[in-house]
């Protein structure tokens, strides 16, 4: 069994002898445990936030601009015209996108300045005050504060986004780190089911109860702020960003449940050792390094093969879709719970799945469960006019098009992001994919009603398009990475790419910079 001897537990560098030789994966397999699953809960909190803040303003469409006009009234003595009604609509919702691209920007330096732990607590103000300004924008007769409020709840989404799956990564066993990062995107599908019940009219989505709706997001942050504490930081950020050793140790023991992390320990000093030598990798050096240029690629990639696979289409306006595929629209709202349903379904079947098929191969399926149902979707919107029961059809062919983003696309963008990367240049990856991610998210948001409005029955064409191009992509270009360690992972990249095989008596080639160093460095 591989040990580890150091000293010193300094926030800067730290040196450590290693003796012995690291043992295989085998020894660095692990169990899940009370405390994992308790961290893994308490951590999707900030995923279940996302989920719902997504979801939340479906179904309270009509009594939202209801209060649009009645707040209008009030103050100039007429209702507002039809095409301001729209824009302040269009803005409430598209606001909250653009406030993930800019807590996605937020999200990698906040987890290395703060921790990974102390950057998802401090971000739970930011949803307590958006919960206050939305909840209390009827009161005051302002629907400012409900847009600043969905500004906020974006900001604090986009940080989710980004520190969430980081997290997960960083506490989870190699062989269990698939499973454990599905469980992000498990909170943000229960969040969308949340708010689609409710949002109901008969539950919240009425005209005297939509605030307190919309104020629920105070909810699950109010949930991590009392929990979170009493979980540890992440071990990896510990060791390899801080250099704190015993803090490292101790939060190992408490996630593995033992005090055998002499292997774990290893792992992770085989990766400092690797990367202490190189400078912190920003935002720039990532996106100019041609060593990081293949992992980036794919990652950004792999976050549009997420958004632009239809499912926004699908989440923002189910309702609609519905409706004029022929569904009665007092039944609409509660035939878009089946969307909801499935994905927390299908989402939970991925988990073991994750571990065992792998990213690559429930990716792959995914999409393409997802490229057959969008052809069929089509069809069945067709053919609606001239046979009613095709729009019973379309019901179906959504619901098996939820099954398949399930499957894989909609969780292992997320996770996916944080395997390619090593420790260096991960918080700066994962901000630019996922800014890439909130970016995508809100040009679906802005223009889909018109791609409605023009293509009509013809309109997931475009979807189908786009996922036979996504397939093709994954197929060709992303690797495996299940039961494999990080580092394992980024040698996949220096073994296909002979720039980074470069090497001699007095250079060595740094996969992290994409530069030239000396080995005395």
């Amino acid at each position: 069994m591989a040990k580890t001897t150091g000293e010193g537990e300094s926030a800067g560098k730290v040196e450590f002898k290693t003796t012995g030789k690291l043992d295989k994966n085998e020894q660095l397999k692990g169990s899940i445990t009370p405390s994992l699953v308790f961290a893994t809960i308490s951590a999707i909190m900030g995923s279940l936030q996302f989920g719902y803040n997504t979801g939340v303003i479906n179904n309270p469409q009509s009594v939202i601009q209801e209060f649009f006009n009645e707040t209008n009234y009030k103050r100039s003595g007429s209702y507002m015209p039809e095409e301001k009604e729209r824009f302040l609509w269009s803005t409430t919702v598209a606001i909250f996108a653009v406030g993930g691209m800019m807590g996605s920007f937020l999200a990698g330096p906040l987890a290395d300045r703060l921790g990974r732990k102390g950057g998802l607590l401090l971000n739970n103000l930011l949803a307590l005050v958006a919960g206050a300004f939305m909840g209390l924008s009827k009161i005051a007769g302002s629907y400012e504060m409900l847009i600043i409020g969905r500004l906020l709840v974006g900001i604090n989404c986009g940080i989710n986004t980004g520190i969430v799956p980081l997290y997960l990564s960083e506490i989870s066993p190699f062989n269990l780190r698939g499973g454990i990062g599905v469980f992000n995107q498990l909170g943000v599908t229960i969040g969308i089911l949340l708010s689609q019940i409710l949002g109901l009219p008969i539950v919240l989505g009425t005209d005297d109860l939509w605030p307190l709706l919309l104020a629920l997001t105070a909810a699950p942050a109010i949930i991590q702020i009392v929990t979170l504490p009493f979980c540890y930081e992440s071990p990896r950020y510990l060791l390899i960003l801080k250099g704190k050793k015993h803090k490292a140790e101790t939060a190992l023991e408490w996630f593995r449940g033992n005090k055998d992390v002499e292997n774990d320990i290893a792992e992770m000093t085989t990766e400092y050792e690797k990367e202490k030598s190189e400078e912190k990798v920003s935002i720039i050096g990532l996106i100019t390094s041609k060593a990081l240029r293949r992992p980036l690629v794919i990652s950004i990639v792999l976050q549009l093969s997420q958004q632009f696979s239809g499912i926004n289409a699908v989440l923002y306006y189910s309702t609609l879709l519905f409706i004029s595929a022929g569904v009665p629209e007092d039944l609409a709202a509660y035939v878009t719970l089946s969307t909801g349903c499935v994905m927390v379904s299908m989402t939970i079947v991925s988990i073991p799945l994750m571990d065992k098929a792998g990213r690559r191969t429930l990716h792959l399926w995914g999409l393409g469960i997802m490229f057959i149902w969008s052809i069929l979707l089509t069809v069945s919107l067709l053919i609606e006019e001239i046979w009613s029961p095709a729009a019973y059809i379309s019901i179906v062919c959504v619901i098996f098009f939820t099954v398949g983003f399930a499957l894989g696309p909609g969780s292992i963008p997320w996770l996916i992001v944080a395997e390619l990367f090593s420790q260096g240049p991960r918080p700066a990856a994962i901000s630019v994919a996922f800014f890439v991610n909130w970016t995508a998210n809100f040009v679906v948001g802005l223009v889909f009603p018109s791609m409605l409005n023009g293509l009509q029955d013809f309109v997931f064409l475009v979807f189908v398009v786009l996922l036979g191009g996504f397939w093709l992509f994954t197929f060709k270009f992303l690797p495996e990475t299940k039961n494999k360690s990080f580092d394992e992972i980024s040698a996949l990249f220096r073994k296909d790419d002979p720039v980074t095989q470069y090497s001699s008596d007095k250079k060595t080639y740094s996969p992290l910079m994409g530069e030239e160093r000396s080995d005395s460095s």
